[in-house]
């Protein structure tokens, strides 16, 4: 049975946030640093994306090299990434390897050495990536999406921009280290088999003397124009739809959540069966909930051909606007059980586990336990969804489309 999460706030400000999962031999850890992409400097978008890629090139007494000597000697699996808000850093070993592996990441987090002489190949790695999401036309359109839906700067792309990567020096690189790798808004989220006490010691010795540093203050600017196109020369379509939706901490997260999950996410599914398999419009169809901690949307893609793409649209648009009139038993019951089945995942995995605690506490500042997320699912009803549909109906609507021309929309839609 899962055993409740426990967390403790050291005094530099960083919080520790642990859920036992004894049965496992294994223990994971996600560090969530506060420096994402809303940090970054107007003119540097992509900033934080190269700052996380330096910081795996050496730390504390460890170079490039001895950094992964030491997680391979370890058994670490180890992934990391720069998101809107944060730094992620992610790891997973056997239990009695945790506390080391901490320490590693720890140095990582206060000591990395940035070094000059591998700007240029930090650089090539992070515009690599970036030309990836260049080269996908239905990423590129979703990162459009998201800027002209979101106050700047919650929708930039975590990738950056070409120019401004192409310019970042190495002493930007360290300043922007120095005031964003801090204790003060970090979060260590741990699962799997450990001992609380002994935990909550270990970290304390590694991080008790780092140092705090004063956040930013972020602003929100405007986003993007409402309707947008992107030209693109091809024979296909890419077309995005976002409507506004309710974050994660706000009592009625489920409910909205509930709401977007009968429009996607399975072949029975409203886009899939209507858009997809009835119309035969596109290839690709599909709707998710998306939470920052202040903002949140509902977002829609689908990818279609050209001589198509205005149909799809059109039939698109209604099922989302169809969705207020309200959904059905079968619907729900089908929702749930999908559910219930990542749920049971969950309990199996202490990397989706220590992530999961992790986040929960940037949101909420608790901890929900599986336990408290299945009751919340058991408690949805066609009734309380729909009630809050009949309050939130999906309406003005951000449209992005990228392709070889635009398209009509309905004037009622944005």
């Amino acid at each position: 049975m899962a055993q409740k999460a426990r967390w403790h706030t050291f005094d530099n400000g960083l919080t520790l946030v642990a859920e036992p999962m004894p049965w496992l031999q294994s223990a994971a850890f996600t560090f969530l640093t506060p420096a994402g992409c809303c940090h970054d400097p107007v003119d540097r978008i992509g900033l934080s994306a190269l700052v996380c890629e330096m910081t795996l090139r050496g730390s504390g007494t460890r170079d490039s090299r001895a950094f992964i000597r030491d997680l391979e000697n370890l058994g670490v699996e180890s992934s990391e990434s720069a998101s809107v808000s944060h730094a992620t850093f992610c790891g997973a070993t056997l239990a009695d390897n945790l506390t080391a592996a901490l320490g590693i990441y720890v140095d990582l987090l206060r000591s990395a050495h940035l070094p000059e002489d591998q700007l240029e190949a930090g650089r090539m790695v992070t515009l690599q990536e970036l030309q990836g999401v260049e080269d996908d036309p239905s990423q590129k359109l979703m990162n459009e999406l998201r800027r002209h839906h979101y106050p700047d700067p919650w929708g930039r792309p975590t990738q950056g921009e070409r120019a401004a990567l192409e310019s970042v020096a190495i002493d930007q690189i360290r300043r922007y280290y120095r005031q964003q790798y801090r204790p003060n808004g970090t979060i260590l989220g741990v699962a799997g088999r450990f001992d609380w006490e002994p935990l909550k010691d270990a970290v304390g010795e590694l991080i008790g003397d780092w140092p705090t540093a004063e956040p930013d203050t972020l602003r929100d600017r405007p986003p993007g124009a409402r309707v947008a196109h992107v030209h693109h020369d091809s024979n296909q379509t890419q077309i995005g739809i976002a409507y506004r939706s309710i974050p994660y901490r706000d009592p009625d997260y489920f409910l909205a959540w509930g709401a977007a999950g009968v429009l996607s996410g399975g072949m029975s599914s409203r886009l899939f069966t209507e858009v997809r398999e009835r119309r035969g419009l596109c290839y690709t169809v599909y709707a998710s909930h998306h939470t920052l901690r202040d903002h949140a949307a509902v977002l829609c893609y689908a990818g279609t051909s050209a001589d198509r793409a205005q149909e799809t649209l059109d039939v698109t648009l209604h099922e989302l606007t169809q969705l207020a009139d309200g959904i059905r038993d079968d619907e729900l019951d089908r929702l749930k059980a999908r559910i219930k089945s990542g749920l049971i995942m969950q309990q199996e995995s202490s990397s989706s586990r220590s992530g999961a605690v992790a986040r929960d506490w940037y949101h909420l500042e608790t901890v929900r336990s599986l336990d408290e997320l299945a009751a919340e699912v058991d408690a949805l009803t066609c009734q309380r969804i729909n009630g809050y549909l009949t309050d939130h109906p999906p309406g003005d609507f951000t449209v992005v489309t990228l392709g070889p021309g635009e398209l009509a929309l309905p004037q009622d839609a944005v």
